[in-house]
């Protein structure tokens, strides 16, 4: 069996971070969705469940962060192109998000991403295969 990754988010509005995910194209699982989180699939293998703050810290005596004034991760996710890369951060910005830096350009690795609603960073990443080995 594949291991699988489950990224757990804070979020302050789950319906409205639910809107937004949706709106770049991502699905929610049913089966692992309710009023105190969501279950957003971004692939077989990766999942990620934004919980509301109150149900969040059943989870850590530690205290929460406001993800728009301090990092607590920084998530990247691989596109299949350059131009995945640069249409998943218009659809973000189109869905009330925004842009915390200028694109990079690498060559063999292009990058750009987006702040979500809570102010979670989202990185997102092409990489010539023919440069990986």
């Amino acid at each position: 069996m594949a291991q699988q990754v489950f990224i757990n988010l804070a979020v302050k509005d789950l319906e409205r971070s639910k809107t937004f995910f949706a709106a770049l194209g991502y699905s929610f699982n049913p089966q692992f969705t309710d009023e105190n989180a969501a279950c957003m699939v971004i692939s077989d293998t990766i999942y990620v469940m934004l919980l509301v703050e109150p149900f969040f810290k059943n989870f850590t005596d530690k205290a929460l962060i406001d993800a728009r004034t301090h990092v607590e991760t920084l998530t990247c996710l691989s596109c299949e192109s350059r131009a995945e890369v640069d249409t998943q951060v218009a659809k973000a910005v189109a869905a009330g998000g925004t842009v915390p830096r200028e694109s990079k350009d690498y060559g063999f690795m292009y990058s750009h991403g987006f702040e979500d609603l809570d102010g979670h960073i989202w990185e997102l990443m092409y990489m010539d295969p023919a440069h990986v080995q």
